[in-house]
C-alpha cells in the first residue's frame, strides 16, 4: 500500500513481523497513553458510581480495585499478541493469526460492535450535557456537532488528534485533581460521612456475591484501554511500546477510578442502602455527593469536564474503529476501498466509521430512552472479542509452540483466567445486550460463510 490514495491488495505480514505499509508513524508513548485514557476517559465511575455502591452495599473502592486486577488480564493478552503481531487490526489480527481465518473474522467483527457504538453513547452523552448547560439547542444538535469537530481531528491526522486529545485529557486530570483535593480538605475539615474503612468493606454487612456483581458492572469502564492495540502500525520504537502503553494505561486507570470512588464514598451522606432502595437517586449520585460536600461550583465544573471528555473519548474510539476497519479492509474481510489511504491516515474507514456512528447517535438523542438502548449493547462485542484474544494467546504459544518455550502461567493461566472473567460478564449481561450480540454474531457468521468461496478460507 502507498500513502497516496492508493487501495491495497497485499497479503498479510507473517507473525511477528512488520512490514504493512500505509500507516505513518509519528505516534510515542505518550500519546498511545493519550488515546487509551481519552477512550476510558478519567472519571468514568461518576456515571455509575451510585449503581455500584448500591449493588456493593458501599465497598465501591473495593469494586473497582478488583476491576483493575480483573482486567489486568485482557491488558496482559493484548500485551503478549501486539507484540507477536504489531497490527492495526488489533484483536482481529492476533485470532486470525492465532486461531484462523474465520476466528480471526468474527473477532474483528465482534469488536467492531463495540468500537462504532461506543463513541456514539459518547457522543450522545456530551449532546445531554450541552444541552443542559444550553437547553435553547436541541441535544441531538450539540451530539451531531460533536461527531463532526471530532471527526475532522481524526481526518486530519492521528498525530493532529493525539495532540488535541492531550489537551484535552490534560483539562480532565485537572479536574480531577481539583475535586481529589477539595474531598481532602473537606474530609479534613468535617471529617467523612461514613466509616474510613467503609469504601473498602462496606457501610452494611459485606458480601463477596454482592461485590462480583458490582465487578461485573464496573469492568466495562475500562473498555477502550484495548484501543491503543490498534495503534501499533503508526508507532515509533516497535510493539514493545504499545504493550507497555497497554499495561501501563489500564494500571493508571484504575488507581485514578479507586481514588476518586474511595474519596466520594466518604463524602456521600446517602447510604448504599438508601441507594439501592431508590435507584431514581443513584444515576446522580457522584454530583449530589459532591454538591453537598464541596459546593456547586465543583458540581459544574466536573459536568462540563465530562461534556467535553466525552467528546474526545469518542474521538479516540471513532479513530480505532477506522483502524479496525481499514485493516479487515486491508485482508479483504470489509469492502476494498475501505483500505485506501491517503498521506498515511485511513480516511475513507474512518469516514464510514463516523457515519455509522453519527446515525447511532443523533438516533439516539432525538428518543427519550435512546442512551438506555445504546449503553445495553455496547460491550457485549468487546467481551466477545476479548474472549477470542484470550484463546489467541493459547493457541499461539502453547498449542502451536510459537514464541519459544511454553509458559504455562503467562500462555495458559493468565488467559485462561481472563476468558473465565470475561465470560462471566457476558453470562451478566442484560438479556437485550445478549440478544443483539447474539443477532450481530449470527449476521457476521453468514458473511464470514459469504466469504468462503470467494477467499477460499473457512
Amino acid at each position: 500500500m502507498s500513502g497516496d490514495g492508493g487501495s491495497t491488495t497485499e497479503e498479510p505480514a507473517a507473525a511477528g513481523t512488520d512490514t504493512h505499509v500505509g500507516l505513518r508513524r509519528s505516534l510515542g508513548f505518550k500519546d498511545l497513553v493519550v488515546y487509551g485514557l481519552l477512550f476510558i476517559a478519567p472519571m468514568a465511575p461518576v456515571g455509575v458510581f451510585g449503581t455500584l455502591d448500591a449493588k456493593s452495599h458501599g465497598a465501591v473502592a473495593l469494586v473497582y480495585l478488583v476491576a483493575t486486577v480483573a482486567m489486568a488480564f485482557t491488558a496482559y493478552s493484548y500485551a503478549q499478541m501486539v507484540q507477536v503481531v504489531p497490527q492495526a487490526g488489533s484483536v482481529f489480527a492476533y485470532a486470525r493469526v492465532a486461531l484462523g481465518q474465520g476466528p480471526g473474522f468474527i473477532a474483528g467483527w465482534m469488536a467492531m460492535l463495540d468500537y462504532l457504538l461506543i463513541p456514539a453513547v459518547a457522543y450522545l452523552f456530551s449532546g445531554i450535557a450541552m444541552h443542559a448547560l444550553v437547553p435553547s439547542v436541541s441535544q441531538w444538535v450539540w451530539t451531531a456537532l460533536a461527531v463532526v469537530i471530532t471527526t475532522a481531528l481524526n481526518l486530519w491526522g492521528v498525530r493532529a488528534a493525539a495532540r488535541v486529545g492531550f489537551a484535552v485529557l490534560a483539562m480532565e486530570i485537572v479536574v480531577l485533581l481539583v475535586f481529589i483535593v477539595s474531598a481532602v480538605v473537606v474530609l479534613v475539615r468535617d471529617g467523612a460521612e461514613r466509616g474510613w474503612l467503609s469504601p473498602i468493606t462496606g457501610d452494611g454487612t459485606f458480601a463477596v456475591s454482592a461485590i462480583l456483581g458490582a465487578v461485573s458492572i464496573a469492568v466495562l469502564s475500562y473498555l477502550g484501554f484495548d484501543a491503543i492495540a490498534s495503534f501499533a502500525e503508526e508507532v515509533t520504537g516497535g510493539s514493545a511500546k504499545v504493550a507497555r502503553a497497554v499495561l501501563f494505561c489500564l494500571a493508571l486507570a484504575g488507581f485514578l477510578f479507586v481514588a476518586q470512588t474511595y474519596l466520594v464514598a466518604l463524602l456521600e451522606p446517602v447510604s448504599s442502602a438508601e441507594l439501592a432502595a431508590e435507584p431514581g437517586k443513584q444515576g446522580s449520585a457522584f454530583y449530589d455527593a459532591v454538591d453537598a460536600s464541596v459546593g456547586t461550583w465543583l458540581h459544574d465544573l466536573v459536568a462540563v469536564s465530562k461534556a467535553v471528555g466525552a467528546a474526545f473519548a469518542a474521538l479516540a474510539g471513532q479513530a480505532a474503529a477506522g483502524r479496525l476497519v481499514f485493516a479487515m479492509a486491508r485482508e479483504r474481510r470489509l469492502p476494498k476501498v475501505l483500505s485506501r489511504t491517503d498521506s498515511g491516515v485511513p480516511r475513507v474507514a474512518i469516514g464510514v466509521a463516523a457515519v455509522i456512528t453519527l446515525v447511532a447517535a443523533v438516533w439516539a438523542a432525538r428518543r427519550d430512552d435512546g442512551m438506555d438502548h445504546l449503553v445495553s449493547v455496547v460491550d457485549i462485542g468487546a467481551l466477545v472479542a476479548f474472549t477470542l484474544l484470550h484463546a489467541s494467546v493459547v493457541a499461539w504459544f502453547a498449542v502451536r509452540g510459537q514464541g519459544g518455550a511454553v509458559s504455562w502461567w503467562r500462555h495458559v493461566l493468565i488467559p485462561g483466567v481472563g476468558a473465565v472473567i470475561t465470560v462471566a460478564v457476558i453470562v451478566e449481561a442484560s438479556a437485550t445486550a445478549q440478544v443483539v450480540g447474539a443477532v450481530w454474531f449470527g449476521v457476521g457468521l453468514v458473511v464470514l460463510f459469504a466469504q468462503r468461496g470467494r477467499l477460499g478460507v473457512a
